[in-house]
């Protein structure tokens, strides 16, 4: 780990207090090594067809233009396929580090874009007073001897509600545009705001080990985020939500204690033309499963240390509209990788796509909780062991997880 730290800041010549700061916050981050990266697809992404059930006849009877072929699906167990445009995750789910849950949702039954939102980020469905989210409350209950203010990020212009709360949490849009605490020659205003967000606690952040941590900020910009190098080959895709991963991937390698960070990708709401095995929806899945793939190829041996989890408001329905797209729905498809997670297969219990089975008549139903499968990554990945602190209002245990990690 001190090796990578010091490899990242690309310079030959480090002040011994520089040293000190980047190996203090090793040995915070060594404290919980394990991370969690979670992403949101928001807009509500069609499961039914990201992970094809291919031998549900139905399927093809409700989506005549839009279902994926059987000979056209990369095949997973037999019974599921991925689309075709998610060939970069073939080989992450064969080598056993990608697993799958079908039929994830939540039970609230809303069809509000900003609801279900709201909801899935605040961990508690049907509640819209929740003041957090539920990633800021799993992190709450690790007491660390030296924390971080980089403990939680999230790639974006504004903190995400899924990490609002109690603990700070920082979004940064640019690496290459950050300066710490709004001190350089031309400040920008995220960095205003990051110095506005600890000035209640000033002399625990700007100075010691805090104004370190900032100095080691710098360090890593001294690298020239823009021309960052990816280890081993990793081609992330040049779009925002390629750099956002390309970005966590920079931030975890610096070791700065980062345990949580965050990044989304829009553009999901396929109501109109959204093609089959190629269009609209194919080109956001290339996208999305190529970023990832470069990421988890980018990490290298630091995978192991790795849980990434996607998830999405809501499905859609399992029959096509008029004007070749589909409306918003229920049941969905959540990812997980990691290097402890047991994949290779698909998780959940399948509810089936005939009339009869469908939520309301028009969608896939829900029959894994949402909150089962975050539950169990901040639980098993960031040692969130008070369920009910992070989950309010349910019964999230751990003797009712999937198992995937």
């Amino acid at each position: 780990m001190k090796g990578g730290a010091l490899a990242l800041v690309g310079t030959s010549t480090i002040p011994s207090f520089l040293t000190r700061s980047v190996m203090a916050e090793v040995t915070t981050a060594a404290a919980n090594k394990k991370k969690l990266v979670v992403l949101f697809q928001r807009g509500a992404a069609d499961g039914l067809n990201i992970v094809v059930p291919y031998h549900e006849k139905n399927y093809y009877t409700m989506r005549p233009s839009l279902a994926i072929k059987p000979e056209q699906v990369l095949d997973l167990d037999g019974f599921f396929g991925l689309h075709p445009s998610m060939a970069s995750f073939k080989p992450l789910y064969e080598q056993g580090h990608l697993a799958i849950v079908h039929a994830t949702g939540s039970p609230d039954i809303t069809r509000s874009h900003f609801d279900a939102q709201d909801f899935m980020e605040s961990g508690t469905p049907g509640l819209k007073a929740t003041a957090d989210g539920w990633l800021n409350r799993a992190l709450q209950e690790e007491k660390l001897r030296e924390e971080s203010p980089f403990r939680a990020v999230a790639l974006g212009g504004q903190v995400p509600r899924t990490l609002q709360g109690k603990l700070p949490a920082i979004a940064i849009s640019n690496l290459q545009d950050f300066s710490v605490g709004g001190r350089g020659p031309d400040p920008s205003p995220m960095s205003n705001a990051f110095q506005q967000m600890y000035a209640d606690s000033v002399d625990a952040v700007l100075h010691g080990t805090g104004q370190e941590t900032f100095e080691a900020v710098r360090m890593l910009k001294s690298a020239d985020p823009a021309h960052y190098t990816p280890a081993n080959g990793a081609a992330y895709p040049n779009t925002p939500f390629g750099n956002s991963m390309k970005q966590i991937a920079q931030l975890l390698k610096a070791n700065l204690g980062v345990e949580a960070a965050f990044a989304d990708i829009g553009d999901w709401d396929t109501h109109q033309n959204q093609g089959n095995v190629n269009g609209r929806l194919a080109n956001r899945l290339k996208e999305f499963s190529d970023s990832i793939a470069a990421f988890w190829k980018d990490m290298g041996d630091d995978t192991e240390d790795i849980t990434l989890v996607t998830m999405s408001e809501f499905g859609r329905t399992a029959r096509q509209n008029g004007t070749g797209g589909t409306d918003h729905g229920h049941g969905n498809v959540m990812f997980v990788l990691g290097g402890n997670v047991k994949g290779g297969k698909v998780y959940g219990r399948w509810p089936g796509l005939e009339n009869e089975q469908l939520n309301e008549g028009r969608d896939l139903a829900v029959t894994t909780d949402f909150r089962r499968v975050l539950g169990e990554a901040a639980y098993k990945t960031l040692g969130a062991k008070d369920l009910k602190l992070v989950f309010p209002n349910t019964n999230v245990l751990p003797q009712e997880f999937l198992n995937f990690l």
